[in-house]
C-alpha cells in the first residue's frame, strides 16, 4: 500500500502530479474540522495552505503522520512543538513567494505615492478630479527599508531602479553586505526621521510586534508614506490611523493586519490608504512555486531522505551535493554501530575526514543519530526527534572534522564509548559507480573490512581457526538463509577475528545464537541496513 498524502486545500496541478506516481493522493476540505479529523488517521503526510489548522488535536488523530507541509511561508496554522514532540517533520516553502511579496510592496508604494486606488475609485464613480489626486515622485527620495532579509533585499534592489536613496535598519546584517546592496545602515530612529517612504520587511516575533507604534510615529519625517506587506501587527494600526488623521503621515499601503481576515480597520476610513487583503503571495507563480516546493519536500520525507526546508530539524538548510551521498551512509553507520555495540553508548562522536569537510557536514551527525536509535526505540525515529531521543537517554553526540585523508577520499566514522568502558567504532565511505552511489563499510571495531553497507549484515567475533567459515555456511544453509557476501578479517593468524556476512533475510535471535555457539563466538550481532 502506497503512503497516503492528504491534501487539505487547493494545490497546483503540477504539485499534485509530483506526488501522484508514488503516493495515494487524497483530498479533504481542511476547514471542515470533523472531515479533516476523520481523514487524518490514514495520512502519512498532510499538505495545507493557511486555512487549515494542524494543531495538537489534529496531530494526535494521525498516528501514521510523518510530515506536515504548509504550501507557503508562514506556519501560524501549524502547531510545530506538538509535531516535533511526535517526531513529525514540518516543512514550508520559505522562498516561494519572496518575489511576489517584494513586488507587492513596490506596488503599494507606487499606489500610495500617486493616489492610484482612490483616483480610480473616484473616476469609476463619475468624478474627474485630477488636482485632488496629485501625487509625488519617488526619484530622489529617501526610502527606508526596515529589515534586509530576502524580501527586503529584493524590494531594495527594485526600488533602487527609481533613483532613490536607500537606508535600512537591520541589526542582524553586516555593514559590508549592506554596502554591496547600495544601502546605508542606520538605527531605527534615524530611519524614521530621514525617510520619505518606509517599507517594512520583518518576520513577526515577540521583539518585532508593535515595532512601529505611537512613539515611533511621533518622530517620523512629516509627509512620510509607510508600506507594510510583511506581517500584521508590526505597525500599530490605530497609531498609524491617528498619525494619518493628524497629517504627520501622508499615506500608507497595507496588505497585512493584526487579525485576519480583516474587514474593519481604522485605516479603511482614509482615501490616502491603499488596503489589500493580504495579497503578498497571491500570484499564480508564487502559488505554483509553493505547491511544487512542498510536494518535493513531502516526497523526500516519505522516502526517508533529508529535507532541507524542514523547519523543526536541527541541521536544516541546503545540503551540498557532495555531502548528500554521505547522509544514508551516516545513518547506516549509526545502525551498524548500535548492533556491534549491543546497546546504546554513553557518548558518540561522528568523525568526518577528507575534502568533504570543506562543506557544512553537521547534517551527518543528525543522520548518524537517527541511525543509532532506529532499532532500539518503539516510536518512529526521524530527523526531527532523533536529537530529543539522544538527550532523553543521556547520549551526547558530537561532530569532529579532519581535513587529513586516509585510503579513501572521504571517510565517516561513528565512534562511541559504552557504559562498561569499551570503545566501539564503525567506518564507511561512499563511491560512485556510474550514476549510482555505492556505500561501503571500511572498518568495524578496529577490523579492516570492505563490504557493502546494505541489506542485513551479521557480525561474528571469534578466535581464528580452520573450519569456521564452513560451519557457519552449513548452519545457515540448513536454515534456508542465503549468504550474499562474506568477509573475514583477523588481526593475526590464530588471533581475534571478525566475520561479516550479508544475508538475504533476517536471522531470528535463536538462529543467530546457534551460529555463535557453533563457532564459540565471543559476540554475535546483526544490523538491518536495508533502506526504509
Amino acid at each position: 500500500m502506497n503512503p497516503v498524502v492528504l491534501i487539505a486545500e487547493e494545490l497546483a496541478p503540477a504539485a499534485i502530479e509530483v506526488l501522484a506516481h508514488d503516493f495515494d493522493v487524497r483530498h479533504v476540505d481542511g476547514t471542515d474540522r470533523p472531515a479533516l479529523l476523520s481523514a487524518l488517521p490514514e495520512a502519512d503526510a498532510v499538505i495545507v495552505r493557511s486555512a487549515t489548522q494542524i494543531d495538537a488535536e489534529a496531530i494526535a488523530a494521525a498516528p501514521r503522520l510523518k510530515v506536515v507541509a504548509r504550501a507557503g511561508v508562514g506556519l501560524d496554522n501549524v502547531e510545530v512543538p506538538a509535531a516535533t514532540a511526535r517526531g513529525v517533520m514540518v516543512v514550508n516553502a520559505p522562498t516561494s513567494n519572496i518575489v511576489s511579496a517584494a513586488e507587492q510592496a513596490v506596488a503599494l508604494l507606487l499606489a500610495v505615492a500617486r493616489n492610484t486606488a482612490s483616483a480610480s475609485a473616484a473616476l469609476k464613480a463619475g468624478e474627474w478630479k485630477r488636482s485632488k489626486y496629485t501625487g509625488v515622485e519617488i526619484q530622489g527620495k529617501t526610502v527606508g527599508v526596515v529589515g534586509l532579509g530576502r524580501i527586503g533585499v529584493l524590494f531594495a534592489q527594485r526600488i533602487a531602479a527609481f533613483g532613490t536613496r536607500l537606508i535600512a535598519y537591520d541589526p542582524y546584517i553586516q555593514p559590508a553586505r549592506a554596502a554591496q546592496l547600495g544601502v546605508r545602515l542606520v538605527g531605527l530612529e534615524e530611519l524614521l526621521r530621514e525617510s520619505d517612504f518606509i517599507s517594512i520587511h520583518l518576520p513577526k516575533t515577540p521583539e518585532t510586534v508593535g515595532l512601529i507604534g505611537e512613539k515611533e510615529l511621533a518622530i517620523v519625517k512629516p509627509g512620510v508614506r509607510i508600506v507594510n506587506a510583511a506581517r500584521g501587527g508590526l505597525v500599530d494600526e490605530q497609531a498609524l490611523a491617528n498619525a494619518i488623521a493628524e497629517g504627520r503621515v501622508a499615506g500608507a499601503g497595507v496588505d497585512v493586519y493584526a487579525k485576519e481576515p480583516c474587514t474593519s480597520s481604522p485605516l479603511f476610513a482614509f482615501d490616502n490608504v491603499v488596503a489589500t487583503p493580504h495579497l503578498g503571495a497571491s500570484t499564480h507563480e508564487a502559488q505554483d512555486k509553493a505547491g511544487l516546493a512542498v510536494a518535493r519536500s513531502v516526497k523526500l520525507a516519505l522516502q526517508g531522505e533529508f529535507v532541507p526546508d524542514a523547519v523543526n530539524v536541527q541541521a536544516g538548510g541546503v545540503v551540498a551535493e557532495d555531502v548528500r551521498p554521505l547522509l544514508p551512509l551516516a545513518e547506516k553507520l549509526g545502525r551498524a554501530f548500535t548492533a556491534v555495540a549491543g546497546g546504546v553508548a554513553a557518548s558518540v562522536t561522528v568523525e568526518v575526514r577528507g575534502e568533504i569537510v570543506a562543506h557544512d557536514v553537521s547534517v551527518l551527525k543528525l543522520a548518524a543519530t537517527k541511525g543509532l536509535f532506529s532499532s532500539v526505540v518503539e516510536e518512529q525515529v526521524t530527523y526531527v526527534n532523533a536529537p530529543h531521543l539522544a538527550a532523553e537517554r543521556g547520549v551526547e553526540v558530537t561532530l569532529a572534522t579532519h581535513t587529513d585523508t586516509t585510503d579513501h577520499a572521504n571517510l565517516v566514522t561513528v565512534r562511541g564509548a559504552l557504559p562498561d568502558g569499551r570503545t566501539v567504532s564503525v567506518s564507511g565511505t561512499a563511491t560512485q559507480a556510474g550514476a549510482r552511489d555505492v556505500l561501503k563499510l571500511t572498518e568495524v571495531d578496529g577490523f579492516d573490512v570492505e563490504i557493502g553497507a546494505e541489506g542485513i549484515l551479521v557480525f561474528l567475533r571469534y578466535v581464528d581457526r580452520p573450519g569456521v567459515v564452513g560451519t557457519v555456511g552449513t548452519l545457515l544453509g540448513a536454515a534456508g538463509v542465503n549468504i550474499a557476501a562474506m568477509q573475514v578479517a583477523r588481526r593475526e593468524a590464530g588471533g581475534e577475528t571478525l566475520m561479516t556476512l550479508t544475508v538475504d533475510q533476517a536471522l531470528g535471535a535463536d538462529l543467530l545464537s546457534s551460529a555463535a555457539d557453533s563457532i564459540g563466538a565471543v559476540s554475535a550481532s546483526a544490523a538491518d541496513l536495508r533502506d526504509e
